[in-house]
């Protein structure tokens, strides 16, 4: 991937830098989808090529990764990479700030006074269960 500039900023946002990709990663983080179908289900309306594009793209920069489900084996299943699961401070951070500023968030008061007051206990024990989860796929 060429980058445009290596300001940290612009590092970030020639990752995961667009609404879809981020709710891509809300959803594999905190929502347990994990096929192409769950991401289309989405309140937020993703259209089929904007979601292949997006998948595609968190894949090539290492975000997600994508492999054959267990269970069903002619379904793809994608998961978080390391590079991934690494991103849960940032996504626990936007949680905050909407939950802030945001006075019909959705979300839940007990998630957010967690994240606010046991913000490091959180964020090891997630860590875990996402790692659990997604890398030992």
């Amino acid at each position: 991937m060429k980058m445009k500039s290596h300001c940290p900023i612009n590092y970030s946002l020639e990752h995961f830098g667009d609404r879809w990709s981020l709710l891509i990663i809300r959803d594999l983080m905190f929502n347990g989808k994990r096929h192409y179908n769950e991401f289309l289900e989405s309140g937020e309306k993703i259209s089929t090529s904007v979601l292949g594009d997006r998948l595609k793209h968190l894949e090539e920069v290492g975000i997600i990764s994508k492999g054959k489900d267990k269970i069903k084996k002619s379904r793809i299943k994608y998961s978080l990479t390391k590079k991934g699961i690494n991103m849960l401070p940032i996504m626990l951070d936007m949680v905050c700030w909407s939950g802030q500023y945001d006075n019909k968030s959705d979300v839940n008061n007990v998630f957010l006074a967690k994240i606010n007051t046991e913000r490091e206990m959180l964020i090891q024990s997630t860590r875990e269960k996402l790692e659990g989860e997604h890398l030992m796929d």
